[in-house]
């Protein structure tokens, strides 16, 4: 059953159950009102017949005591003129009774009663008056009693009417009534008149019963109108309160097939029309929530497409932060974010790009390393040293004092999707059992919200996610990078980095009209450090030699290896006599100072343990553009200068000889005049330098990877 049903259903049956209990109750008390007010006549007519026959019983007693106490002569003249008078139908003296008569005072029970007489005696004469029972009589009691009158033709029970008001049929009916019942025959109400002194006669009084057809032919209208009118009143009700029901289920259903426009006519003030206020409110807001999910939704992804463009065409790691937190903020609508790493070098968190800090953390984007925060200090520190994502509400005064200003935070750790073992991956994830923590992605005050949700730290966490492949990834290339142009046992840069950066500085040096001066170093009898001492032993005096070539250059200059126990020094903007100094500080720092090796390594020829090997290097030098108008050019000429120097004897540097034609004017063309053939000054200490020399340089960092 639909609704509207259900309503009708329920408005009839709160309408019509008290319409027709009341019907029924107004029935019942008309019927029973209709019974005693019949009753009531019936008791009523009884009663007025009982009065009406007594009267007349003294009317007779009158009329005999009247002419009894006459006369003997007069007694006839007045009985006659007594029964013109209508005091009696008959009046007799002295004569005897004639059959069916009864006496009003001492009435005997027998047959049929066709008169009722009273009896006077004077002396020897008795005087009767009488009344003789005939239809006008009986019609003259029904009309004194306002009932039906019946005179019984006998006192016992069954006897059939002798005189009625009433058709045959009903006097019939109505002779079988019992004295003083009141019995319901038919549609008649019947009462017997008990024979008693006064009243003689055996009669029964009807009232005929009062039709309630009518009355019941009203109320039954009456129902049948209400029901009706009922009916037609719910119908309307019912429609009037479905019609915006039945409004909302189709804007419901087109609200739910995408329809977000759809609205519901509110034409009144009561629940309904509150309802579909209240609908019309749920989809504009509902609309304005998609629409702006739908925004946030498309801006998300054109920021993940210039993520996934960034991550696939860039190695540029500072971009790739940018891109990632730039993404975030917008995806979570923080107003503020910060990306930090760790530095291996003193495992403290190093930001590397922020957005919309402020505070002390409001620097400029070249000033953001200076800002570092240790591991297990503040909530940054925190989550890097646990691994663990926090998110939360700062006090009022902010966060903590090395951290950014905030009222709302939320911070994932940045891990690495390292294997165990990975060298460029901090810490080790066999033992602590999660993945290595590279970083920590931070996002502060998210706008238009009291805070962060879990929804915000999921898709901070894939970003984070995101982070940590792309610093593995550049870390790796950084890495693959550093390997494909360094020397892994003595971690100088090898031969194809030489001629890369032999080529920049000759270019360089050519442009500018600077000098550019190159040495070839070669080890002395390195071959015999083998063969006497094992490859170990070469292998440590190798990464030792490099080690103090390291530390007699200048920070500008750049060594490499350029093969076996060969070797190659740029020294940009530096002519043939610093080429020298260089050269001799060089020689010098190697011949003063045996390299160490493993005290368990015996000479091979004499048998006895060595724990310190004497090494000497010889030396070539050639200048730009001097000795060569080419990268190559002045290469060779160092290497043939190299071969003068082992042909002198080792131990020793020479000087290359002049090019004919210089390749540019630079500002002193004769760089080589006045520098002798020379050796190393054997008295010099490895730490003579020429006033105005810079200090020697640093090895090429690992992490810079170039």
């Amino acid at each position: 059953m639909t609704l509207r049903g259900r309503l009708t259903t329920a408005f009839l049956a709160v309408v019509l159950g008290p319409v027709l209990l009341g019907s029924f109750f107004v029935g019942m008390t008309v019927a029973t009102v209709s019974r005693d007010r019949t009753v009531e006549r019936l008791d009523h007519a009884a009663t007025t017949v009982r009065t009406a026959i007594g009267a007349m019983c003294r009317q007779l007693q009158a009329a005999a005591d009247a002419v009894a106490v006459l006369p003997e002569a007069d007694r006839r003249p007045a009985a006659d003129q007594l029964v013109t008078r209508g005091l009696a139908s008959g009046i007799r003296i002295g004569a005897s009774d004639p059959g069916g008569q009864r006496d009003c005072q001492a009435p005997a029970t027998g047959g049929s009663v066709t008169a009722i007489v009273a009896r006077a005696r004077q002396g020897q004469v008795t005087v009767a008056a009488a009344q003789a029972l005939d239809a006008g009589f009986v019609a003259r009691l029904a009309a004194s009693c306002g009932a039906e009158v019946t005179l019984l033709a006998g006192d016992s029970p069954g006897a059939g009417p002798a005189l009625s008001s009433e058709s045959a049929a009903v006097s019939r009916a109505v002779a079988a009534a019992l004295p003083g019942d009141v019995t319901a025959r038919g549609r008649h109400y019947l009462r017997a008149v008990p024979v008693e002194p006064g009243q003689p006669l055996p009669l029964v009084v009807s009232v005929r019963q009062n039709s309630s057809v009518g009355l019941y032919a009203l109320l039954l209208a009456g129902v049948v109108l209400v029901a009706g009118v009922a009916m037609i009143v719910a119908r309307r009700l019912a429609r009037s309160t479905t019609r915006p029901l039945e409004e909302l289920v189709r804007a419901v259903a087109k609200v739910a097939d995408g329809e977000l426009g759809t609205r519901v006519p509110v034409g009144r003030d009561d629940e309904l029309g509150r309802l579909a206020g209240t609908f019309n409110r749920m989809t504009r807001e509902l609309q304005a929530y998609v629409q702006a999910l739908t925004a946030s939704r498309d801006q998300l992804r054109g920021h993940l497409a210039i993520l996934g463009d960034t991550l696939s065409s860039t190695h540029d790691l500072h971009r790739i932060l940018e891109v990632i937190l730039q993404t975030a903020l917008s995806a979570t609508g923080a107003r503020a974010g910060v990306v930090l790493l760790i530095d291996p070098a003193d495992g403290r968190l190093v930001a590397r790009c922020a957005e919309g800090l402020t505070g002390r953390w409001d620097v400029p984007e070249a000033e953001l390393p200076a800002l570092r925060v240790p591991l297990g200090t503040g909530i940054l520190g925190a989550v890097a040293a646990s691994g663990e994502p926090r998110r939360g509400k700062c006090g009022p005064d902010g966060g903590t004092l090395d951290e950014p200003a905030c009222r709302t935070y939320v911070a994932v750790p940045i891990c690495a999707p390292a294997t165990v073992g990975d060298p460029l991956v901090p810490g080790d994830t066999l033992i602590s059992g999660r993945p290595a923590t590279l970083g920590v992605l931070a996002l502060y005050d998210r706008l238009g919200s009291d805070g962060f949700d879990d929804a915000d730290l999921l898709t901070l966490r894939t970003f984070a996610g995101q982070a940590g492949v792309a610093v593995h990834n550049v870390r790796m290339h950084e890495e693959a990078q550093r390997l494909s142009l360094t020397d892994p046992l003595t971690g100088l840069w090898n031969y194809r980095y030489l001629r890369e950066s032999l080529r920049r500085e000759v270019e360089r040096a050519s442009r500018f009209g600077r000098m550019l001066t190159v040495l070839v170093l070669d080890l002395d009898h390195f071959k015999d450090v083998n063969d006497k001492y094992g490859h170990a032993a070469g292998d440590t005096v190798l990464g030792e030699f490099a080690r103090r070539i390291r530390i007699g250059l200048r920070e500008v200059d750049v060594a490499f290896r350029q093969g076996g126990e060969e070797f190659v020094v740029l020294l940009p903007e530096t002519d043939a006599y610093g080429g020298v100094i260089v050269a001799e500080r060089l020689g010098a720092a190697v011949r003063e100072i045996p390299v160490p090796i493993d005290p368990r390594r015996q000479d091979t020829a004499t048998g006895q343990p060595v724990d310190r090997v004497a090494i000497s290097v010889s030396i070539g030098i050639a200048v730009y553009p001097e000795h060569g108008t080419t990268a190559q050019q002045v290469l060779d000429a160092a290497d043939d200068a190299l071969y003068a120097a082992k042909n002198a004897g080792r131990d020793t540097y020479r000087l290359a000889e002049s090019a004919p034609v210089p390749a540019a004017t630079v500002t002193d063309p004769v760089v080589s005049a006045g520098v002798p053939e020379g050796h190393f000054d054997q008295a010099a200490g490895p730490d003579v330098v020429p006033p105005g020399t810079p200090g020697g340089p640093q090895p090429p960092r690992q992490a810079r990877g170039r």
